[in-house]
């Protein structure tokens, strides 16, 4: 049997357990999804968004793309960031890149790579916010974790600024967003030392959309 023709057989195994657990369970899973959670991560195989969370199907609403970027003229993101927030009225929104991410690496050496160019652009932008930083660290791994982790704050604070998110959070305190990284080496999720509250205060101004009168 080829490896294809086992995801059939790897199905029907999973259905089985499902069923030995909850004879209900895809009765209860097709009436509707409430997820508390949106998870915004990198399209990367080895970072399957629910297993590492250690949730179940219909507990958590996944977006992912390559570095898990957050672009403001992205209609499929923006699309999914509306949807959890004004339809699925999750609770919280989570940015999680993963060190070893192949994204970032090419952001810290840039050559052509054709269509990816434009997408990578982004990441090569975070790395000219933060380049007085990055270049003091000498050790090259601790240079690319650090841009791992300043992407995923930096793309949180392109969530903060979306119309969507900011109208439902002046109204309900709702969705918190937080900034994770998940370390493909020991398999344990970080959550950034960073008060995305206080950074985004200081530019505040700028992007806060004020919808204080709904």
């Amino acid at each position: 049997m080829e490896d294809y023709e086992k995801i059939f057989e790897n199905n029907r195994a999973w259905v089985k357990s499902k069923l030995a657990a909850d004879e209900h369970f895809f009765e209860k899973l097709a009436r509707e999804q409430n997820p508390e959670y949106l998870y915004i991560g990198c399209s990367d195989s080895r970072v399957p968004a629910n297993v590492i969370m250690g949730l179940d199907e219909g507990e958590v609403f996944v977006h992912r793309n390559i570095a898990n970027l957050v672009v403001s003229t992205d209609s499929n993101i923006n699309a999914v960031i509306q949807y959890a927030v004004e339809h699925l009225e999750v609770k919280h929104i989570i940015v999680c890149g993963h060190y070893g991410c192949g994204g970032v690496k090419a952001a810290l050496h840039p050559t052509d790579m054709g269509q990816l160019n434009s997408w990578l652009q982004t990441l090569r932008d975070v790395y000219r916010l933060n380049q007085k930083e990055l270049d003091l660290i000498k050790d090259p791994h601790k240079k690319f974790d650090r841009l791992v982790e300043l992407n995923v704050i930096e793309q949180c604070v392109n969530i903060i600024k979306i119309d969507h998110v900011q109208r439902r959070w002046y109204k309900t305190g709702f969705p918190k967003i937080h900034a994770w990284v998940y370390d493909l080496h020991n398999g344990l999720l970080k959550e950034l030392d960073v008060n995305l509250g206080a950074y985004f205060q200081g530019f505040r101004s700028i992007y806060d959309l004020k919808f204080t009168d709904e």
